[in-house]
């Protein structure tokens, strides 16, 4: 999963778990976000604003120190039709699922991955896990991230079709016209000596 948030941003919708604490049957988060929450997320993703969102995740432990995180992520936001620049809202309903494993053992896929690029054919791992950092895996960062993927980059109003202004050419508009007046203007002094 590609990161939109950059290092250097703190996280606006944070809701840490410790990978240490989850039961063997896993557990259940229900997340809402805050409205100072959806504000700070709507600045960071250059929104006029987040209406909503709402995250249902089950954590469930795996061997070898993984995790499996699936869910749903729903939202509503505000942004501005690119055809009319109207004020419009877009719901968002985003599937999750994925896996987390121990920093050490991603490292090494990641590793692997590199190696399988210098003209080998890559080890089979369609989608490497995501790193547990510091045995906690942050279902707020998950959700924030599954949003920020789903929004529509180029929203419409309903209806809205952009239709370019079209002008008929000027006939005496092309890139030869300067050209075929300087013939002519040639022309006209030969005839008139």
């Amino acid at each position: 999963m590609n990161r939109p948030m950059t290092g250097s941003q703190p996280d606006p919708w944070r809701s840490p778990v410790a990978v240490a604490q989850i039961p063997d049957t896993g557990l259940h988060r229900a997340l809402e976000a805050s409205g100072a929450e959806r504000q700070a997320m709507a600045d960071l993703a250059g929104l006029r604003d987040i209406l909503s969102a709402h995250a249902d995740f089950d954590v469930v432990p795996k061997s070898g120190g993984r995790v499996q995180v699936t869910g749903r992520v729903r939202a509503r936001v505000g942004q501005i039709c690119v055809v009319t620049l109207d004020p419009i809202e877009s719901e968002i309903d985003e599937e999750v699922d994925l896996t987390f494993a121990p920093e050490a053992e991603t490292r090494r896929l990641e590793d692997l991955i590199e190696q399988g690029q210098d003209g080998e054919d890559p080890p089979e791992v369609a989608d490497p896990p995501e790193a547990i950092v510091n045995g906690i895996i942050d279902l707020g960062r998950i959700a924030t991230d599954a949003l920020f993927l789903a929004i529509d980059p180029y929203p419409r109003k309903p209806g809205a079709v952009f239709e370019a202004e079209v002008i008929a050419p000027d006939p005496e508009d092309h890139p030869f016209a300067a050209l075929k007046a300087l013939q002519d203007n040639k022309q006209g002094k030969k005839k008139g000596k």
